[in-house]
């Protein structure tokens, strides 16, 4: 049960169901609601394949790069300490947005759905690391399955987010969104902490 919820708060907080709400009205600004709507299926039908190839083959691919679990650990911490600071100051970085360069191109094209939308606002490097992360030590059947639940349960959120997310925008506004932010980025921080002590122990340890 341990691990479920912290799968699902650690999900939650990377993908960032909430935050992506004023993003998606951003990219598909001008578009009519039915054409919302089908971004919104697309680009979420294609974060739960990338995720979900992730998640199934996640073990496999450190064992082809020759990376242990100890040094993924550390790396993945790392990496979301990083994204836990963006989030803590409200700023908007490449780990967990668009940059200036990709938001311009996405500006240009019809079809947002796949590029930035699916990736990397849903399936970003934080959400990708995590999932590796959740998988890199063998679990019991049960476990995975709830794993697996659990991110297509979060991935939900995300999908009713983007559906609902004019509503929420209007309900909290920037300011309320950016409090929101900061707690989870805390939360974020030590969990990301708490990942990479793992992995020095277990290198240490070994």
């Amino acid at each position: 049960m341990d691990v479920l919820l912290n799968t699902f708060v650690v999900l939650f907080i990377v993908i960032d169901p909430i935050g992506l709400a004023p993003m998606f009205v951003a990219l598909t600004q001008g578009m009519s609601a039915e054409r919302r709507r089908k971004m919104a299926m697309t680009g979420t039908s294609l974060a739960t394949a990338i995720l979900l190839a992730f998640l199934f083959i996640g073990d496999d691919l450190l064992s082809i790069l020759g990376i242990g679990i100890p040094a993924f650990r550390i790396a993945g911490g790392a990496l979301l300490f990083l994204l836990a600071i963006d989030m803590v100051f409200a700023r908007h970085s490449g780990l967990r947005s668009t940059t200036t360069r990709e938001q311009e191109e996405a500006e240009h094209k019809q079809d947002v759905s796949v590029f930035p939308l699916a990736f990397p606002l849903i399936a970003g490097p934080g959400a990708l690391t995590t999932v590796l992360l959740m998988t890199s030590s063998r679990q019991e059947p049960i476990v995975f399955a709830g794993i697996l639940a659990v991110l297509l349960f979060v991935l939900g959120l995300t999908l009713l987010s983007f559906l609902f997310a004019t509503r929420i925008i209007q309900l909290l506004g920037e300011t309320g969104s950016n409090v929101i932010s900061r707690v989870l980025g805390l939360i974020l921080a030590a969990l990301a902490v708490q990942y990479m002590l793992d992995g020095l122990k277990a290198s240490l340890f070994s």
